[in-house]
């Protein structure tokens, strides 16, 4: 009997000290020693490039924090900029397409619709031999029951950094950290010199406080 009692106290014991132990472990974890799956997600996205400069500029700081982002680009912008598509695919960033011209979609035939897309499509292929399958419509204008030859992710935004209305640094970092959450995607341009500063200053904030960057197939398909 008495052996019985002793058991049992020892059990009781190492249960405590089991949930003081993770307790203990919470209270002093750091963002570093998060797990994988406690990391929330969100997913940086550039629009309008690629710029002969600035473009270049963003990839040096992303590949310096081994960030990797989501280009949407704008066909005609590739042309003479073909390497530095080419390093945004060997970097590991995802590429999609934000038609030839940059044109609202709903503003044109269906014709017109469907050969802005495959015009920018092909460019992309000419310069990574990747179809991508997402596309941003310029101003989140998307043309439904377009018909094109391969299906089409359309992809949307939940933060928008307005970074092409103001010069203003702070400005464009502020709008983007006091409202991110889990699974967001950012709209931010890659044909700034504002924006490119504030991009690489908002992945530094987000990371600091246990954000991990994907690319938005990652959260739209997984």
């Amino acid at each position: 009997m008495k052996k019985g009692i002793l058991i049992l106290g020892l059990l009781i014991a190492a249960v405590g000290m089991f949930f003081q132990g993770k307790g203990m472990k919470q209270a002093v974890e750091t963002v570093g020693e998060l797990s994988h799956k406690e990391h929330p997600k969100v997913a940086l996205t550039f629009d309008d490039g690629p710029h002969a400069f600035y473009t270049e500029m963003l990839l040096d700081g992303l590949k310096e924090r081994g960030i990797c982002a989501t280009f949407f680009l704008i066909g005609k912008n590739i042309e003479g900029n073909e390497e530095i598509v080419q390093r945004m695919q060997k970097e590991g960033h995802l590429i999609g397409n934000h038609t030839y011209h940059h044109v609202n979609l709903k503003e044109l035939s269906q014709k017109e619709a469907k050969q802005e897309i495959q015009k920018a499509g092909n460019k992309i292929y000419e310069s990574t031999g990747i179809c991508t399958a997402f596309v941003r419509p310029p101003f989140g204008e998307w043309k439904k029951n377009l018909d094109l030859d391969m299906t089409m992710i359309p992809v949307s935004w939940n933060i928008d950094s307005l970074d092409w209305t103001t010069e203003n640094t702070e400005k464009i970092i502020k709008r983007v950290v006091k409202d991110v959450e889990e699974d967001d995607i950012i709209l931010m341009h890659d044909v700034y010199k504002t924006s490119v500063e504030a991009a690489l200053q908002i992945v530094d904030i987000l990371k600091e406080r246990g954000y991990e960057f994907v690319t938005v197939d990652k959260l739209l398909l997984e």
